[in-house]
């Protein structure tokens, strides 16, 4: 009756993952994206590409070595534009084909160009030839993603004024450089120049960057950031950008005036959803292009479903992989579980953050008594054989029970180790746990047990006061 059973818009994360889930049940499976964006925005100008430009501008830079070796110590001295290039296309291309791979080997038919709807059961594809095809389904799951939100009063061009996706295209390393906007995004890139060497300022209209995150993790990286001569404007907002002949000048509210090579804006992001023809389908988007679906991530037209960025918090690229097989699932009629709520979150920044569970200030709102315990990258001897004296971990424990309440790491493999951390808190584990644990030696996991040990000895004399 139908071309696919399942047919999924959007070949990034989310849609990859609802694909494949399909396919290995079994069902008639098609995935509709452009040639050149196999792999979505995360592939190819997004989660991917930045990450590896951070890789190889850590490594480039020798900027984790220097606590080893001196403050002047660099792997090359002039690091050029073609240098990061290099690597990120090579890493881009590996993926992409490591996704159609996956795509051909599950039998997923790919189909190449954008779909727009026709109904509740078809879409239009343009293949970019000037003929549309029309391929019919029984249930869809939208994977569209977003683009980088770009406030109308101001003049991109992609060279000057540029926003997160058009910053990876760069010709040149810019001397200077406005981040506008101190969310993730901004703060990963402004980190990320601030290491080549360019001079950054941050913008952000709000009192402080990274407020979802714990407040002693994000002052410990505005020190730092500092350290490599970032500048913080909070509490300001850009009133306009004026391009010049060789540079741009930003006008603040304030009325201050910032010189820059370079302006990237960090403005949020926008859902691809304008070219759906939703409306022919039944469905509408919010005015950011978010689309609003249920605890199944079905949408108010039953055999439709979305997934991903474009369904709004938390897109991220981990999360949207769930969703994405949960909706397959779900579509499929199998029975399925709902994503558990202590979910890490990552912030590539330099160095890195990543956290699971509570923050100290959502512990005191709620009136919920905790214990701290800390761990310092300079105190184990990993840390200081890999020359990271400034990292740390922080174990957030609930005195009554031993529970961990939140764990939150910052410095050299932060992203990784919160892991173990998530797994002890997931499987209901206790910080009696970690103080018995043994860990390799040496390793900045073994942070666990340092800062385990002294969580409970602060609660121990907590204990003995009492009585």
């Amino acid at each position: 009756m139908y071309d696919y059973d399942l047919l999924v818009l959007g070949s990034g994360p989310s849609g990859q993952k609802a694909a494949i889930a399909a396919a290995k049940l079994g069902r008639r499976v098609g995935i509709v994206d452009r040639r050149d964006m196999i792999g979505g925005v995360c592939i190819n100008t997004g989660t991917v590409p930045s990450k590896t430009l951070r890789e190889a501008v850590l490594y480039l830079t020798g900027l984790s070595q220097r606590d080893l070796y001196g403050s002047s110590y660099r792997v090359k001295e002039e690091i050029t534009v073609s240098d990061l290039a290099a690597r990120t296309q090579h890493v881009i291309s590996r993926q992409t084909d490591v996704i159609r791979n996956q795509l051909a080997r599950n039998r997923v038919a790919m189909i190449t160009g954008t779909g727009r709807f026709a109904d509740a059961h078809a879409v239009w594809v343009d293949g970019g030839s000037g003929r549309e095809s029309r391929v019919t389904f029984d249930k869809i799951v939208i994977a569209a993603g977003t683009r980088p939100a770009r406030p109308d009063s101001v003049d991109f061009d992609d060279r000057t004024i540029v926003d997160s996706d058009g910053v990876i295209n760069l010709q040149a390393v810019p001397r200077s450089m406005v981040v506008v906007g101190a969310g993730v995004i901004g703060m990963e890139y402004a980190s990320l120049f601030a290491a080549l060497g360019t001079k950054v300022t941050v913008v952000e209209r709000r009192d402080r960057m990274l407020e979802f995150c714990d407040e002693e993790i994000v002052e410990s990286l505005k020190y730092h950031l500092r350290d490599l001569s970032v500048t913080f404007r909070f509490g300001e907002e850009v009133a306009a950008v004026e391009k010049h002949q060789t540079a741009a000048l930003c006008v603040l509210k304030s009325g201050k005036r910032i010189v820059a090579d370079t302006v990237m804006y960090s403005a949020g992001r926008q859902g691809q959803t304008d070219d759906l023809a939703l409306e022919a389908a039944g469905l509408a988007a919010d005015h950011r292009g978010r689309i609003q679906v249920d605890a199944n991530y079905r949408t108010a037209v039953d055999n439709i479903y979305a997934v991903g960025d474009v369904i709004g918090f938390p897109a991220l690229a981990s999360t949207s992989m769930e969703q994405g097989r949960l909706a397959a699932q779900h579509a499929c009629g199998e029975p399925v579980r709902a994503m558990p709520e202590l979910q890490p979150i990552g912030i590539y920044t330099i160095p890195e953050i990543s956290f699971v569970g509570k923050t100290e200030e959502e512990l005191t709102d709620s009136s919920t008594p905790f214990e701290v315990g800390i761990a310092r990258y300079r105190e184990l001897a990993r840390g200081q054989i890999v020359g990271d004296s400034y990292g740390m971990l922080k174990l957030l424990v609930s005195p009554d029970d031993g529970r961990l309440l939140g764990v939150h790491v910052f410095g050299t493999g932060a992203t990784e180790i919160v892991h173990v951390g998530q797994a002890v808190m997931g499987c209901g584990g206790t910080v009696d746990y970690l103080v018995d644990a043994v860990f390799n030696y040496p390793t900045l996991a073994e942070a666990y047990k340092v800062a385990a040990l002294d969580a409970a000895n602060k609660i121990r004399n907590i204990t003995r006061i009492d009585g």
